[in-house]
């Protein structure tokens, strides 16, 4: 309904401290961000986005003009496939909710890029190396950065968390990231 949504825990702030980094290096930069409170980095080229076929837009419009894309942003999978006009009373609620796919706005990149560098995240649950490496060659990923969810375990948020990042040429470091 026009109140209800289904999210993530993910906090943006990532993304936004990459941008702020590569802004300081110098880089041109367009920070295509989800709904969130943060505050972009001065300089940078902002884009806010409210849903993932918002973002996908953005992110097809932005790309031919780019040299590298890092695509830090937890897109969800799944989206409501109808938005009901008003909200949703728990006496006359829907006891399911009919899903949609989004866009794979990272893969559908990958199948684009012509020499473009292009970086993903992953977060998993289980077999970590295994599923990113698997995720870089299937996306046609330049670098994967991955991250293994323990509960409890700082992935989201200003804290630092341990990654494992992975390039094309199936180099893997281990990382600690702040």
């Amino acid at each position: 309904d026009p109140i209800r949504f289904i999210s993530n825990h993910s906090t943006g702030t990532f993304g936004y401290k990459i941008a702020e980094e590569a802004k300081r290096r110098g880089e041109r930069v367009t920070l295509v961000s989800g709904p969130t409170p943060l505050v972009p980095p001065k300089g940078v080229k902002f884009i806010r986005t409210e849903s993932a076929l918002d973002m996908r837009r953005a992110v097809a419009k932005e790309f031919p003009s780019s040299d590298c894309v890092i695509m830090a942003a937890a897109v969800s999978d799944w989206r409501v496939d109808a938005v009901a006009k008003r909200k949703m009373k728990k006496r006359s609620a829907v006891k399911f909710l009919k899903l949609a796919e989004n866009p794979d706005i990272l893969g559908w990149l990958g199948r684009r890029k012509r020499g473009k560098i292009l970086v993903g995240f992953s977060l998993e649950t289980e077999d970590l190396e295994k599923n990113a490496a698997k995720k870089l060659k299937n996306k046609n990923l330049d670098i994967i950065v991955a991250n293994l969810f323990k509960p409890g375990s700082p992935v989201f948020g200003d804290k630092k968390t341990d990654a494992l990042v992975i390039d094309s040429y199936a180099d893997m470091v281990e990382a600690r990231i702040l």
